[in-house]
């Protein structure tokens, strides 16, 4: 299999979207290749009960028909989330709406959940091999009258099929969905699907965790809400964040397209919110840092920050699935010159524990 980097400017000849798609084809088809280093046994750690051999992940978003989890594992990550999967199949928004932001590295989507519906989902998991930790993403339709009904319809149908479970409320190219992390709108939608997981669990003692996906443009007053309600209700965890709507500053002529933003220059705004949530939390809510990470160094900073496992997806578009074997060595030489023994020690450091 040829390195990423000999490939890639044949990719980047094609638009975005269609690249994406060759490299979904390619690992479909047993073509993109797998890891073969062993994963430093300092980087196992064990969260809601599930042993992950690493805390590093793919992001929702790269397989969001649950397509290629398996191969995507092959890579190395310690864990894969498929979606974001609406009930009914939609075509999202029009294209383009995917953008490259060479210069700053960094990815601009406006996807709207694009998505080939639940049953074809559902099919994927149940027919997946068993190896490896999958996280299964869900959100509403767009045009769903009822938010939370479209994602207990959502937990309803994956629950059981999947390692654990997510609520994606802040995408922002769904109209109204970023709404839905208002303190009154989130804690219905939380007790809804919490019933509909409950209702649906083969095993009602065992019930696969459930997280909330909420986005890094929230302010100090939303994350108390968020954090509170997350509490009171006891869900499972969250993921801090998703893309973002504000523009630092930014080289590419593309930067003013509509659209979540992604990549490094989200890094700071994403790690500061997963801070703020973990400090809400009183570190009692294991949490998913995503948003930026596209070294070692940045998956140790969302780590101290207080993420207890790490995501990434928009890395890939410019180094390839080889960076997931080199932010895992980086990370655990970070681990070590720091004296930590495991990654669960490490986990908000950075707020003198």
């Amino acid at each position: 299999m040829l390195p990423y980097q000999a490939v890639r400017p044949l990719l980047h000849l094609l638009s975005p979207e269609a690249a994406h798609g060759v490299a979904v084809w390619a690992l479909k088809n047993g073509l993109a290749g797998r890891a073969h280093d062993d994963d430093d046994a300092l980087l196992a750690t064990r969260v809601w009960g599930l042993s992950f051999p690493n805390p590093v992940g793919l992001a929702a978003g790269f397989d969001k028909d649950a397509e290629v989890m398996d191969a995507m594992l092959a890579f190395g990550f310690g864990f894969v989330e498929a979606g974001s999967v609406t009930p009914l199949p939609q075509p999202g928004n029009p294209m383009p709406r995917l953008f490259r932001l060479d210069e700053d590295q960094a990815v601009i989507n406006r996807f709207g959940f694009n998505s080939k519906g639940l049953d074809h989902f559902a099919e994927k998991l149940q027919t997946r091999a068993r190896v490896g930790i999958v996280g299964a993403n869900v959100g509403k339709n767009r045009d769903a009258p009822d938010a939370a009904a479209d994602y207990a319809t959502g937990i309803t149908r994956v629950c059981g099929l999947a390692d654990y479970l997510v609520c994606n409320v802040s995408s922002p190219n769904t109209p109204g969905l970023r709404s839905l992390q208002a303190r009154a709108q989130i804690e219905d939608l939380i007790n809804r699907v919490l019933e509909a997981r409950l209702q649906a669990a083969p095993d009602k003692n065992i019930l696969p965790p459930l997280l909330a996906k909420v986005g890094p443009d929230l302010d100090e007053a939303q994350c108390q809400d968020i954090a509170e309600v997350a509490l009171a209700t006891r869900i499972d965890g969250l993921i801090v964040g998703n893309t973002t709507i504000t523009r630092p500053p930014l080289k590419s002529r593309l930067a003013a397209e509509t659209g979540g933003l992604s990549g490094p220059p989200l890094m700071t705004l994403a790690t500061q919110c997963l801070s703020t949530m973990y400090r809400l939390t009183g570190g009692k809510l294991p949490i998913i840092g995503c948003g930026g990470v596209s070294n070692g160094a940045d998956a140790y900073a969302k780590i101290r920050a207080g993420a207890s496992l790490v995501q990434l997806y928009s890395a890939l578009v410019f180094h390839g699935p080889e960076l997931v074997t080199r932010i895992k060595r980086e990370l655990a030489e970070c681990l070590r010159a720091d004296g930590f023994q495991s990654v669960a020690a490490a986990v908000g450091a950075g707020h003198g524990r």
